[in-house]
């Protein structure tokens, strides 16, 4: 696994376009998804970048209840298959869709704090608005790594009033500091730099020394986050 730190660039070597245990695009469903998602751009590397960002954006919905300890969840294929998730599963799934498609990929990690929470998700964070380890993509287009987070679907978006995060494959598409009605919403705090894979060991130890047990709820609930939204 290669790792870059923060403020430093990845040298784009195979592992940034290698399969792995967590980006196993190697997965039928996981190709069917980029076929489908790419069609008709399949000579234009920023074209199925920017398509591939939006198929991962809308059509996995963001779920923070989701998270879970299960290293098996942070794969790319039951990702798909569960069709909600979490941001760093999201953007698991971005980066190995991207692999499939030829573009070198990585896995960037930031903290966050999150202005605009929910009372439900701050009480089952412990009372936090600090979120750690927030995932998103980086890609490799046309010479330049450029940062895309597909976290937060555009349903959820409409429902919370959040600007949607929009991405071009030319510059950096990341969270709003700002939500519709200009009110303070996200705010990255640390940089944990980019991985050529998921670092499941070190990010599910430190979830479990700073987050309480009930972040970590159960499957099968039926509860949607966004049905949390203020009316």
């Amino acid at each position: 696994m290669i790792f870059t730190p923060l403020g430093q660039t990845p040298q784009a070597g195979p592992e940034y376009l290698s399969e792995t245990r967590y980006l196993d695009f190697g997965a039928p469903s996981i190709r069917a998804f980029v076929e489908e998602a790419i069609a008709g751009e399949e000579k234009s590397e920023i074209g199925k970048a920017v398509r591939l960002f939006y198929a991962v954006r809308d059509r996995i919905r963001y779920d923070p209840f989701s998270m879970r300890l299960d290293p098996a969840t942070y794969v790319a294929s039951h990702v798909l298959a569960t069709g909600f998730a979490f941001c760093i599963p999201k953007a698991i799934l971005l980066v190995a869709a991207a692999r499939a498609a030829g573009i070198p990929a990585g896995l960037g990690l930031s903290d966050v704090v999150n202005h605009l929470t929910t009372e439900k998700l701050k009480a089952r964070m412990g009372g936090k608005t600090y979120f750690m380890y927030h995932g998103y993509a980086v890609l490799l287009l046309e010479g330049a790594w450029v940062k895309a987070a597909p976290a937060f679907n555009i349903e959820l978006c409409r429902r919370f009033g959040v600007r949607p995060t929009e991405f071009d494959g030319r510059g950096d598409a990341v969270f709003q500091e700002y939500d519709a009605s200009n009110r303070r919403h996200m705010e990255y705090v640390k940089d944990h730099g980019i991985w050529s894979d998921f670092p499941c060991e070190r990010v599910l130890a430190d979830f479990r020394a700073f987050y309480p047990p009930i972040a970590f709820g159960e499957e099968g609930t039926g509860e949607r986050f966004e049905d949390g939204a203020p009316v």
